[in-house]
C-alpha cells in the first residue's frame, strides 16, 4: 500500500500455510482474542498458533466444538455441547467446568478474567476466580431474537456496560444489524440499530477525568438513510457535568458498496482511532474525538470474520474466511497529518491530531497560528497552542518570545502563563525547565521546584542542578541523579555526609574515581565518614576497591579502634579463609585494647571462623572470658585449667560444652569439677543427667562415688531412674536414697521398679539395717523373699512391721509369714493377733495347709470362728474348723450333719482314721460326689446297715449296680455283698414308706438278677404287712418272679394274694415255658367267684377259662365235667 496514505497494511501470516484446513477458518471455529494466540478447532484436535513466538504451531488432541484463548494468559476455554471447561495450559490442570442450561451460540473473553457466553435467550458472565458458576447478566432484547446471529459482544472498561450485536436477514436481501446496550447498574437495555460498536476511554480536552465513550455504527432499515457514526459517553456521574457526546457523522459509503455492512469495529487505544471493517473488505478510519472520517479503503476482497487490537502499537489484526490471511492494519503516523492536509483539507483536524499524537506535518500551521495569536495579544491561547502542538513549537525561540512580551498590569508575566499552561498539559523540556527555575529560585520559592520535580513536570539536567545547588543540596542531588551527572552527585553525597551511598552509586552507574585520597582526607576530618566510605568500598560489586589490611592499619595508626573494628567487621563478613590473619587481628585488638565485650559479641554472632583459635583462646583467658576461652581450647589440660573458674560460667554453657567433648574428656573434666567441692555439684548433676547415655551410667556412678558425692549421685540418678533400664542405676539410686535418709524414694523405687536385681538390693537393705524397713518389705514382697523378710523383722524386733506387712502390704502372703513365725517359735498370742488383724484378707487354704504341716491347726480356731461369724462360706474355712471340732470331739456329728459349707471329700478322709461313722456322715453329705468313698468305708468298716439305708434313699440305679454287681472273677458268694443285701431286705426297705424308694430298689434287684433275694424282699413287703401289701404291681412282680425262679411258691402266692392281674398271670402260667397248669386253673377258679369278680360276665369268662385249662392243657375231662 502507498506510503502517503494514513494506514499501513500487510499480511502477517497465512493459516493455510501453517496447516490449518480452510474448513476450520470460519466464524465459530477460529478465534483471535489478542495478538498472542490464534486458536483453530479442527477434527479431533485444536491448533494453537503462538504469535509471540514466531507463529509456532502446536496441536492438542482435544475434541471440542469451539475453543477460545484468554487474551493475557495461557488459559483456554473449550466448549462441547452444553459443557464448558477452562484449562490452564502452563499448569496442565483444569480450572473450572460447568454445564450450561442451553447451548452457547457465541462467546468471547469480556475481560482478562471474565468469559462471556451468549445463549439463544441470555448473556452470562463466568469469572475465573474461585469456583463460582456462570452468572446471568441480562436477557437478550426482542430485537435480537432467535433469527439473529450474534457476531459481537463488548464490556465497557469500568465493567458496568454491555454491548451485544448481531445481524439478521432483511428485506430484499439486505442484512440488518441490531445491538443492545445494557446497564448492569440500572438493569435497563437500550436497543440500537446498527452492526458494530466498541467502548473506548479518551481524555477530553478541558476535562480532568477521562471519558468512557461508546463508538458505534448506526444504519436504519430505510435504504434512504445513510449510515452514521455515533460517539457518546456512558456512565459519567451527572454531578460532574454533562457527558461527552458528538453529533452523528455520516459514513461515506462508496457507490459500489451500498449493500455492504460492518462486521467489526476495533479501537486503537493508543491513538484514539476507530477502525471499522466491512464484509466486502473495506476499512474506515475515524477520529474518536471529532467523529470525523479520516480514511476509507478496500484492503481485501475476502470476508473478514475475526478482528482484535494490539495494545502496545494500536494496530488491529483481521482474519479472512477460508483463505486464512491474517492481516495487520495500523496508523501510518508520518503520513497522517500530510494526508489530512492534502486530501481532506481539514486544517483543524490536522492540527489537533498532530498535537495530540505528536505527529509531524503541521508545523507551518502551528507557526502561522502562533504568530496570529501573539499578534492579537492572546497570550493564554498562544500558550495552549504551543502545549497542544507536540514538539513543533517547544523551542528556545518560543520561550524568548514570551519573555519579550511585557506584562499587563494586574496579570502575571506572559512567560509564567506560558510555563503554567505547559505544566498543566504535561512535562517541560530541558530548556523550559532551566528557564522556569531561574526566576523561581531568584524569588526564593524552592518548594515550587520540589513539587514540580515530585510530579515529574521538569526535565532534569546538570544546568538545572547547578541552579538549585546553592539553595538546596538534597534537591540538587535529586536532579543530578536523574540527569546522570555522576561526579556532581557524588559531591552532593560528600556535602550531605552520606558516605555510605557513594560507592553503591558509583558502582551502579560505572563511575570510577580515586578513593584513596578521599579516605585519607576524611580519616582526619571525619572518621565516621571515612568509615562509611570504607564500608562502601569493600562492599563494591566486583570486589573491594581498597586493600583491606592497609585500610585497617590506617585506622589503627590513628588510634581508631572502634572504627577499625566496624570496618573489619564489614570487610570480613563473608568469612573467607584468606582473611584468617585479619580475623585474628580483629579479635586481638579488642581483647587487648580494652574492649573484650566487643570481641565477645563478635564471637557470639559466629560470623568469623578462620582465625587462630588457640591464640584467641589464650587472649580470652587473660581477659577473664572463661567461657570463650573454653570454646577455643581442644586440649583437656587447657580445658581443666579454664574450668577451675566454672563457678563463674553460665551453668547452661557448661552443660552444653560437655556435648562438644568426647567420652574420655567429659569424664575426666567432670571428675575434676566434682573433686573441687560442692560449688560445682549442681552443674555436674545437670551434665550427668543430659549426657548419661553417651557417657555411660556406670561410669558416671563411679565418678560420683570416687569423690564421695552421694548427694550429687542421688540427684543425678533420681532424674534418670524412671526411664533407665540399667539395673545398676536403680540399685545405686536405692543405695544413695538410703544413705541420705530418703526412705520414701527408696521405698518408691523398690515398690515400682522392675529393673533392679532383687537379690542384690535385698542383701544391701538387710545389711544396712535401716530404721525404716519398708524398702526391704517391698523388695521381699515383690520377689517372694517372704521367709527372709519375716526372719529379718522378727530377729530385729521389728514386730510392728510384720503386722504392717500382712495387713497393709500383702495380706495374701500371711500364711508364709505365719509359717515362718511357727518355725521361729514366735509367741502364739502374737500370731493370733496378726491373724485376727488380717481377718478375711488371709487365704484360708494356704494358711490351713501351713498350720497342718506344723501341727498347729488348733491355733487357727479363733481366727476361723471369726471368719465364720462374718458370714464366710469358704469351704476351706469350714473344712479347717471341722477338723478342729472332730479332733476336739466337739459334737462332730452335729457339725457334719448341719454345716452346709465344708467339703465332704476333705473331711471324709480326715475322719476315717478317727471315726469311720463320722466319715460315713461326711461322705453322705456329699450328695453323690463321694459315693465311691462311702461304699469303700462302709465295706471296710462293716457299715452295711447305714449303706443299705443310704442306697434306698438315693434311688440311684447306677449306684445300686456298683454294690450289687457280682464280679466275674469272684468264686462263691461275696460275704460283704451278702450282708448288704440282707440289710436291704431285712431292714432298710421294709422301713421305707416311699413308693419311689421301693420301686427303685426292686428295679435294682431285678437288674442285678437276684430273683431269690427279690422274692424274699417282696415277701417282706407284701406278706408281712406294710403300706405296700396291696400294691398290684408288687404282687404281680412277686408271682412272676416265683414263676421264673421258684415255681413251688406260686400256688401259695395265688392263694394268699388277691390284687394281681389274674388273666395275665394265668396266661404266663400255661405258656410252654412254664406249664404251670394247676396254678393257672387255681387262678381262674379263684377269680370266678363273686368275692373276687363282681361282674357276671367276667365270672363266666373265668369259668370258661378254667374249663379250657382242664381240657386243653391238663387233658382231664373228668375234672372238667365235675367242675362244669
Amino acid at each position: 500500500m502507498a506510503q502517503n496514505v494514513p494506514i499501513l497494511f500487510n499480511e502477517a501470516l497465512n493459516l493455510q500455510q501453517l496447516g490449518v484446513p480452510e474448513t476450520s477458518i470460519k466464524h465459530g471455529s477460529t478465534t483471535m482474542e489478542s495478538d498472542s494466540w490464534i486458536v483453530c478447532v479442527e477434527s479431533a484436535q485444536v491448533t494453537l498458533v503462538d504469535l509471540k513466538n514466531g507463529a509456532q504451531v502446536s496441536r492438542k488432541p482435544i475434541n471440542a466444538e469451539a475453543a477460545i484463548m484468554n487474551p493475557v494468559s495461557n488459559v483456554i476455554a473449550l466448549r462441547s455441547g452444553v459443557t464448558v471447561q477452562v484449562f490452564n495450559l502452563d499448569a496442565k490442570q483444569k480450572l473450572k467446568s460447568h454445564t450450561m442450561p442451553e447451548p452457547v451460540v457465541y462467546w468471547k473473553w469480556a475481560s482478562d478474567s471474565t468469559l462471556a457466553m451468549i445463549t439463544a435467550t441470555s448473556v452470562y458472565h463466568w469469572s475465573l476466580a474461585g469456583d463460582s458458576a456462570p452468572v446471568k447478566i441480562f436477557d437478550r432484547h426482542q430485537s435480537l431474537g432467535a433469527n439473529t446471529q450474534i457476531i459481537n459482544y463488548q464490556l465497557s472498561i469500568d465493567g458496568k456496560w454491555c454491548l451485544l450485536g448481531g445481524i439478521s436477514a432483511g428485506v430484499g436481501g439486505a442484512v440488518n444489524g441490531n445491538m443492545q446496550l445494557y446497564s448492569i447498574e440500572k438493569k435497563v437495555s437500550q436497543p440500537l440499530t446498527g452492526h458494530a460498536g466498541a467502548f473506548a476511554m479518551i481524555q477530553v480536552a478541558g476535562r480532568a477525568d477521562p471519558a468512557q465513550v461508546l463508538v458505534f455504527h448506526e444504519k436504519k432499515p430505510d435504504p434512504a438513510q445513510p449510515p452514521k457514526l455515533f460517539v457518546m459517553e456512558v456512565g459519567r456521574d451527572p454531578a460532574k457535568g454533562a457527558g461527552f457526546r458528538l453529533a452523528p457523522t455520516m459514513i461515506p459509503v462508496p457507490a459500489d458498496a451500498q449493500a455492504d455492512f460492518p462486521v467489526s469495529l476495533v479501537i486503537d487505544k493508543k491513538d484514539d482511532i476507530a477502525f471499522l471493517l466491512t464484509k466486502m473488505g473495506y476499512v474506515y478510519m475515524f477520529d474518536i474525538h471529532s467523529g470525523k472520517t479520516i480514511y476509507r479503503s478496500k484492503v481485501t476482497a475476502d470476508t473478514v470474520f475475526c478482528t482484535c487490537a494490539q495494545k502496545d502499537t494500536g494496530a488491529i489484526f483481521g482474519i479472512t474466511v477460508r483463505k486464512g490471511s491474517v492481516f495487520k492494519i495500523q496508523v501510518n503516523g508520518p503520513a497522517l497529518v500530510p494526508f489530512i492536509l492534502s486530501t481532506l483539507r481539514d486544517n483543524d483536524l490536522a492540527i489537533k491530531l498532530a498535537g495530540r499524537l505528536n505527529l509531524p506535518g503541521a508545523e507551518h500551521l502551528y507557526t502561522a497560528e502562533f504568530e496570529r495569536l501573539i499578534g492579537a495579544g492572546q497570550v493564554v491561547e498562544a500558550a495552549k497552542l504551543v502545549a497542544s502542538s507536540g514538539n513543533a513549537l517547544r523551542t528556545p525561540a518560543t520561550i524568548a518570545r514570551f519573555q519579550q512580551i511585557p506584562a499587563q498590569p494586574g496579570s502575571p508575566q506572559p512567560v509564567f502563563q506560558y510555563f503554567s499552561t505547559l505544566l498543566e498539559s504535561g512535562r517541560l523540556n530541558e530548556q523550559e525547565s532551566v528557564e522556569l527555575a531561574k526566576p523561581v529560585m531568584q524569588q526564593g520559592r524552592p518548594q515550587l521546584m520540589e513539587k514540580w520535580l515530585k510530579d515529574d513536570k521538569l526535565q532534569c539536567s546538570e544546568a538545572l542542578g547547578d541552579l538549585i545547588m546553592p539553595a538546596d543540596t538534597g534537591m540538587a542531588l535529586s536532579v543530578y541523579l536523574r540527569a546522570e551527572c555522576h561526579e556532581k552527585a557524588i559531591n552532593c553525597f560528600v556535602q550531605r555526609g552520606e558516605y555510605d551511598k557513594i560507592v553503591p552509586y558509583s558502582t551502579s552507574v560505572g563511575f570510577k574515581m580515586d578513593y584513596s585520597s578521599m579516605l585519607s582526607q576524611l580519616l582526619f576530618n571525619n572518621p565516621q565518614g571515612a568509615l562509611d566510605l570504607a564500608k562502601g568500598l569493600v562492599n563494591a560489586e566486583g570486589g573491594p576497591l581498597i586493600d583491606i589490611q592497609a585500610t585497617a592499619e590506617a585506622f589503627l595508626s590513628s588510634n581508631r579502634v572502634q572504627e577499625t573494628t566496624a570496618f573489619l567487621l564489614e570487610a570480613l563478613k563473608d568469612n573467607k579463609e584468606e582473611h584468617a590473619y585479619l580475623q585474628t587481628k580483629l579479635l586481638e585488638i579488642n581483647l587487648v585494647g580494652g574492649a573484650p565485650q566487643v570481641a565477645d559479641a563478635i564471637m557470639q554472632n559466629g560470623i568469623l571462623t578462620h582465625y587462630d583459635r588457640a591464640h584467641v583462646g589464650k587472649l580470652c583467658e587473660r581477659a577473664g572470658m572463661w567461657q570463650r576461652a573454653a570454646e577455643h581450647y581442644t586440649e583437656i589440660e587447657d580445658i581443666k585449667r579454664v574450668f577451675k573458674n566454672s563457678h563463674q560460667m553460665n551453668p547452661e554453657f557448661v552443660v552444653e560444652y560437655f556435648g562438644k567433648l568426647n567420652k574420655e574428656q567429659s569424664l575426666s573434666l567432670l571428675k575434676d569439677m566434682i573433686h573441687r567441692g560442692p560449688a560445682n555439684m549442681q552443674v555436674c548433676v545437670e551434665v550427668a543427667k543430659k549426657y548419661y547415655e553417651e557417657l555411660g551410667s556406670t561410669e558416671l556412678v563411679e565418678v560420683f562415688e570416687q569423690n564421695k558425692a552421694i548427694e550429687g549421685l542421688y540427684y543425678f540418678l533420681g532424674a534418670i531412674v524412671n526411664f533407665s533400664e540399667d539395673s545398676v542405676v536403680h540399685f545405686k539410686y536405692i543405695q544413695a536414697s538410703c544413705m541420705l535418709g530418703q526412705f520414701k524414694e527408696a521405698e518408691r523405687v523398690c515398690r515400682d521398679s522392675n529393673i533392679y536385681d532383687p537379690g542384690e538390693v535385698k542383701e544391701y537393705l538387710k545389711k544396712s539395717k535401716l530404721q525404716d524397713p519398708r524398702p526391704l518389705i517391698h523388695v521381699c514382697d515383690r520377689f517372694d523373699f517372704v521367709d527372709e523378710l519375716t526372719e529379718y523383722l522378727y530377729l530385729n524386733s521389728l514386730l510392728q512391721y510384720i503386722e504392717v506387712y500382712v495387713t497393709k502390704v500383702s495380706p495374701a502372703k500371711t500364711p508364709m509369714v505365719v509359717g515362718k513365725l511357727f518355725d521361729l517359735g514366735a509367741n502364739e498370742d502374737f500370731i493370733k493377733r496378726i491373724l485376727m488383724a488380717v481377718g478375711t484378707g488371709c487365704p484360708v487354704d494356704e494358711m490351713v495347709e501351713i498350720a497342718e504341716t506344723r501341727n498347729r491347726l488348733r491355733l487357727l480356731q479363733p481366727w476361723l470362728e471369726a471368719r465364720v461369724a462374718t458370714g464366710s462360706t469358704e469351704a476351706g474355712t469350714h473344712n479347717a474348723l471341722g477338723k478342729i471340732y472332730i479332733t476336739l470331739n466337739r459334737d462332730p456329728k452335729a457339725f457334719l450333719l448341719n454345716n452346709m459349707f465344708y467339703e465332704p471329700k476333705v473331711l471324709g478322709p480326715f475322719c476315717e482314721s478317727l471315726d469311720p461313722s463320722l466319715a460315713f456322715v461326711a461322705y453322705k453329705k456329699g450328695a453323690g460326689e463321694c459315693d465311691d468313698e462311702l461304699i469303700a468305708i462302709s465295706f471296710k468298716n462293716g457299715l452295711f446297715r447305714d449303706l443299705a439305708s443310704y442306697l434306698v434313699e438315693r434311688q440311684d440305679l447306677e449306684l445300686w449296680e456298683k454294690v450289687l454287681k457280682k464280679e466275674d472273677s469272684e468264686e462263691g458268694e461275696d460275704p460283704q455283698r451278702r450282708q448288704l443285701i440282707d440289710q436291704v431286705v431285712e431292714w432298710a426297705l421294709p422301713e421305707s414308706t416311699s413308693a419311689d424308694e421301693v420301686s427303685c430298689t426292686v428295679k435294682a434287684f431285678m437288674a442285678a438278677d437276684l430273683p431269690g433275694e427279690l422274692i424274699v424282699l417282696l415277701e417282706r413287703i407284701i406278706l408281712q404287712g406294710s403300706d405296700f401289701s396291696d400294691n398290684k404291681n408288687l404282687q404281680n412282680l412277686l408271682i412272676l418272679t416265683a414263676i421264673r425262679a421258684d415255681s413251688s411258691r406260686v400256688a401259695g402266692y395265688i392263694d394268699q394274694l388277691d390284687n394281681f392281674d389274674a388273666k395275665d398271670i394265668a396266661l404266663i402260667c400255661v405258656s410252654e415255658t412254664h406249664t404251670l397248669y394247676e396254678e393257672a386253673y387255681s387262678i381262674y377258679l379263684k377269680f370266678s367267684k363273686p368275692e373276687f369278680s363282681a361282674d357276671k360276665e367276667q365270672q363266666v369268662e373265668m369259668q370258661v377259662a378254667a374249663v379250657g385249662v382242664l381240657v386243653d392243657f391238663m387233658k382231664d375231662l373228668d375234672r372238667a365235667k365235675t367242675y362244669a
